[in-house]
């Protein structure tokens, strides 16, 4: 098929639904389908990210007058001082970390264009790409005639795009990932996010979302839906797991938690915990340390490691290293973060922090023997990591866990990109699956 992917978020992007159409894109090319991408010129390039193969066509369009300016900056800045490549390095490397966390005025500049954007543009500053795209989405449906059009949400923009080209007579696939409206939706913005959500219900031939709890909340908002369809996120499985944990010879068992840190989602508890058991290192990757855990690791460096924002290549080697990876639940017990995917293709045991009853992360670990779930309390955690310290010290530490690919291979890119495909060629069965003419 020829493929039409409208995506704000592609890399040079970090962002997690870059990465999804990185890999996505990636499967799908490799499964014979030409893949065009419209996307934003972000400007420079970022270290650590997938590959892509040069058979994939992006068109980078001018992102709109803030995000153009941010491209700009990012691109002369690059040019004075490139950014450094991933460098995988393993986790008993060097105590520097691997790149400074965004904390300073840069990252404070634009979150705060950010919040002023949202009250100019739907659904915030990235709807300014929308006129914009919507004169090269008009010359690539005319010039490539592509079978299916895909729309990457989020933002919505991505989805008044899709509705465009639907219109138009086009097969339209919109990935939603989870519903237009939802809690963090601006007031202003929620009777436009209500029907914009209901237009792309009622109008796309397919949608995807990445829990089962998004597809019952839309079909449950939403009668006559079209077939909704769940396309978890995953992990890369051209890259093989984890063969051993980290040998440091320091005797210590390195734990690794990446991602980030929200009000209900700390890290006192956990901190605590390992200050208080001995042989314990905590290992920190994340884009904007809290200042508790910053002081925690100036206090106590030798058992608080923070490593600051690790590119997603040196995250997964690092996640591939460690003898625990750690997860904090969600506010939503039902949502799994892309995070855990990529934990479960790394092949080491994960400790997860959650006591939800529908905890759907705590299910997974549980049911596929991936590790261990604990109360998110001080005596729990610190009785937990007293037992796994042991078990790391007598070498026993994945005694009766299954931490092979097979249990988890349908979360691997490639799978979900053959799932995706059996999708389009449901929804568009006039096409064959080998190259059709122009």
């Amino acid at each position: 098929m020829r493929i039409l992917l409208i995506a704000y978020e592609f890399p040079p992007s970090p962002s997690p639904q870059s990465l999804r159409w990185a890999y996505l894109g990636r499967e799908l090319h490799r499964l014979g389908h030409e893949v065009h991408v419209l996307t934003i010129d972000l400007g420079g390039t970022s270290p650590g990210l997938p590959t892509l193969p040069p058979g994939i066509v992006v068109h980078r369009t001018y992102p709109g007058h803030v995000r153009g300016l941010i491209a700009w900056r990012r691109r002369h800045f690059q040019k004075k001082d490139p950014p450094a490549t991933a460098t995988s390095r393993p986790a008993g490397d060097s105590e520097r970390p691997a790149m400074p966390s965004r904390t300073g005025w840069k990252h404070r500049v634009s979150a705060l264009l950010q919040r002023v954007g949202e009250h100019f543009w739907f659904p915030d500053l990235r709807g300014e790409w929308r006129p914009h795209a919507q004169g090269r989405l008009d010359e690539l449906l005319a010039h490539d005639a592509p079978h299916v059009v895909i729309s990457s949400h989020e933002p919505a923009t991505t989805l008044q795009l899709g509705l465009r080209a639907r219109q138009a007579g086009f097969t339209w696939v919109a990935d939603l990932a989870d519903p237009v409206l939802a809690p963090y939706t601006l007031p202003r913005w929620r009777p436009t996010a209500r029907q914009l959500e209901s237009d792309v219900c009622d109008n796309a031939d397919a949608i995807l979302v990445t829990t089962p709890s998004a597809r019952d909340l839309l079909v449950e908002r939403h009668a006559g839906i079209a077939p909704v369809t769940v396309l978890t996120q995953g992990f890369d499985d051209s890259k093989p797991p984890a063969a051993k944990g980290t040998d440091t010879g320091s005797g210590m068992l390195e734990l690794l938690y990446t991602g980030s840190f929200y009000s209900f989602r700390t890290a006192n508890t956990l901190l605590q915990a390992v200050l208080d058991t001995p042989n314990v290192r905590l290992n920190i990757a994340t884009i904007q340390a809290p200042d508790e855990v910053v002081a925690a690791s100036q206090r106590h460096p030798g058992r608080i490691r923070l490593l600051g924002f690790l590119p997603h290549l040196d995250a997964l080697a690092w996640q591939r290293r460690a003898d625990v990876l750690v997860n904090l639940a969600n506010r939503d017990p039902t949502q799994v973060p892309g995070k855990c995917y990529e934990y479960m293709g790394a092949g080491r045991p994960i400790l997860h922090l959650g006591i939800d009853p529908d905890d759907a992360v705590a299910a997974q670990i549980r049911g596929r023997q991936r590790g261990w779930v604990c109360a998110p309390e001080a005596a729990a955690v610190t009785d937990r990591l007293r037992l796994l310290a042991r078990w790391h010290a007598e070498g026993r530490l994945t005694e009766g866990l299954r931490l092979d690919r097979t249990s988890v291979s349908e979360f691997g890119w490639s799978q979900l990109a053959r799932r995706l495909d059996g999708l389009l060629h449901d929804i568009h069965p006039r096409t064959a699956p080998s190259r059709l003419p122009r």
